[in-house]
Formats: C-alpha cells, structure tokens, sequence
C-alpha cells in the first residue's frame, strides 16, 4: 500500500503548447464561480471538462459515473494530450484563480483515506507571484509540469499578480501506474523552490525563542496577539497575514499559541 507523500513531480512529457491551444479556445461562457464559494476572495472559476453524472454542478464532486462535457467532447485536444498516460479518470477541471485572488485555507477531506482518489494539477498559465501554500511549505508548481498534490492536507493559493493562474485538474483512481509515477517522482522533486512559508518559520521560531514566546504570553486578547505577532514576524522578515492566524486558530492548531502559555 503506498504511503501517500504530501506531493511529488512526476516525470511525464507534457504538450503544454497543444494543451494553451485548447485554452485559448475556451470561450468565457464556459467557465463557473466555484462552488465553495465560502473559500475564496475574487476570481476562483472553472470549466468541467469530466466531471460525474450525479454532480450538484458540473464542477462539484460526486459519487456517478464520470461524464465527458461539452467541452471534453468539442476539442479532441484535451484527451489528445491525456492518452499516453494510463489513467482511470474520475474528474477532470480547469479552475482558474483570478488576479488578486486568494483560495483561503481549507482541506479536501474526501481525499484522505487509503483509497481516495489522487489529484494531479497541470499548471497552465503560472505567474511567478503565485504561491500554492501545501502544509505549511510552498509548492514551486510551473507551467508544463503535472504535480501529485495531497490536498486532504491543509492548503491555499494566493495570485498576487496581474495575470490569471489557470490549473488543469485531473482526479484519478490509484491504478498501478499512477501510483509508480507518484514514487517515481519523489526522486526527481526538486528540493530547490520548495519552501516553508514565513507563518510556518515564525512558529519555529516562537518555538526556539523563549523570550519571544513570553512576549506573546503576556498579550491580554485575541486581537492584540494577532497584530503584535504580525508585528514580531515582520521584525524578523517574515510576512504573513491576518487570515493565515485566524485559519490556523479555526482549524484547532491554537496548540502552537497555547503551547507557549505553559
């Protein structure tokens, strides 16, 4: 039974100019608001390519029998591209995330578990200024490459660009080949570019630094504690946000503030 890494490159060919054609094809009706739109600030959009029969929209997750869209069926580029690669496909999405936008952090918790489905992301159109936030390290995703990604563990993506970041997003069923492709890629990952993000090196540094975690100690509330820890991690360049504190208290990890009450 593979022990699902938290992501992995894999080492396959992709026809990124045939797959921009398809894109630049894609006419502005397709694509949909996504449907958790409790998770996201601005444009965070798509077009269901396959998605299943039972489907509450075409771009929500469902239990039936995959179905190929209009689009998949219009434009032979889009499997052109996929069929060398041996895959039992359950879902497949374009989601674009606009500029500016964020995708707050969240987890899909329906694939966790031994035999979920594994999700790959294919990016497209990759600004420099994205950052895909994956248990607290940053992914260094370009356009071209197809990434296994578990993201039944805490994630968020945030555009701080001028210009949309469009992913094409392939669920699959963990079939053999997939499955080496996922290992095979962990060797071939670069290290280099992935990275922890600055709230996730503040926290080790509360961690390692006694006087600065009874500086947090003493703050009376929630608010003062949110700015001042801003404040500290600025001192020491590292940027975080508001939300990034805020998330990580709604989602039971206040340990790491309580921890220092001790």
């Amino acid at each position: 039974m593979m022990t699902r890494p938290a992501f992995s490159r894999l080492p396959v060919a992709v026809n990124l100019p045939l797959l921009l054609q398809a894109l630049a094809a894609m006419g502005d009706a397709c694509w949909q608001g996504h449907f958790n739109s409790a998770y996201h600030s601005g444009d965070w959009s798509g077009v269901a390519l396959i998605s299943a029969a039972d489907a509450i929209t075409e771009l929500s997750p469902g239990r039936g029998q995959p179905v190929h869209r209009a689009p998949w069926t219009a434009d032979s580029r889009w499997h052109e591209v996929l069929r060398d690669w041996p895959l039992e496909i359950v879902s497949v999405r374009l989601l674009r995330l606009g500029p500016g936008g964020c995708i707050h952090e969240h987890r899909d918790y329906d694939l966790g578990g031994s035999d979920a489905d594994l999700r790959l992301h294919v990016p497209l159109l990759s600004p420099s200024d994205v950052d895909f936030f994956l248990d607290g390290q940053i992914i260094p995703m370009t356009a071209g490459e197809c990434w296994f990604l578990d993201l039944a563990r805490p994630h968020r993506v945030v555009n701080r660009s001028a210009y949309p970041r469009v992913h094409l997003v392939l669920d699959c069923r963990p079939g053999p080949w997939l499955v080496q492709q996922i290992a095979d890629g962990l060797s071939t990952t670069p290290a280099v570019g992935i990275r922890q993000s600055d709230f996730a090196l503040f926290q080790q540094r509360v961690e390692a630094d006694p006087d600065l975690a009874r500086t947090l100690q003493s703050l009376p509330d929630l608010d003062v504690f949110i700015e001042s820890a801003l404040a500290l991690g600025a001192e020491q360049g590292l940027h975080f946000t508001r939300e990034e504190l805020r998330t990580a208290m709604r989602n039971g990890r206040q340990q790491w503030r309580k921890q220092w009450k001790t």
